[in-house]
């Protein structure tokens, strides 16, 4: 690297992962976690119930309804929504923040979600993560047993909707391979690892 390189500023944007339930969003960042410290992933305020293995503070802020719409009010959310009964949103704060400081952030959300945040952030990059086939994902749903059979249903009904949103993306990448789809989406950060 030259003395050039060095004192050229690098710019940073906010990456937006999204993509239907069961194809794999939270597999491919975990990987990303383990192998590429340097990204920051921007961690959602959830009113959903949390699962057995999920952390608060890691995987989600999970926070009460009367906390969350507090938050709406306030304006401390980037983007929110409701699905199946929950809602889900992202803390500005922790995105701005990381963003002024010149480190690439990634934001897990659904296609609503990403649509708020290109009305709020022009700039941001939106990613879709499709699977393989559609068979697959339904696969992929009907094999987690960690909901009942009515949730099932609608997230493949709400999945199949989200998959006629691709199109509206700026890149997709199709998770045949978790390692394979971590590495593309690392690279479309556009900014070397911080050190």
């Amino acid at each position: 690297m030259s003395n050039d390189d060095e004192a050229r500023p690098v710019s940073v944007r906010l990456t937006v992962l999204s993509g239907p339930s069961g194809v794999g969003k939270d597999s491919v960042i975990e990987l990303i976690r383990a192998r590429s410290p340097w990204v920051r992933l921007s961690v959602s305020v959830t009113t959903r119930r949390k699962r057995d293995y999920e952390v608060d503070g890691t995987h989600y802020h999970f926070v009460s309804r009367t906390e969350f719409q507090r938050m709406v009010s306030a304006g401390e959310l980037l983007e929110w929504a409701e699905f199946a009964g929950n809602l889900y949103g992202t803390p500005r704060a922790q995105v701005e923040g990381y963003l002024a400081q010149g480190i690439p952030v990634l934001l897990k959300i659904d296609i609503q979600g990403a649509r708020q945040v290109r009305a709020a952030m022009a700039d941001a990059q939106l990613v879709f993560l499709a699977p393989p086939s559609v068979e697959e994902l339904e696969r992929r749903l009907t094999g987690r047993g960690t909901e009942d059979p009515d949730m099932i249903a609608r997230r493949l009904q709400h999945a199949h909707e989200e998959l006629a949103a691709a199109k509206d993306f700026d890149e997709i990448i199709v998770n045949d391979s978790i390692e394979h789809a971590a590495d593309e989406l690392v690279s479309l950060l556009g900014s070397p690892a911080l050190r």
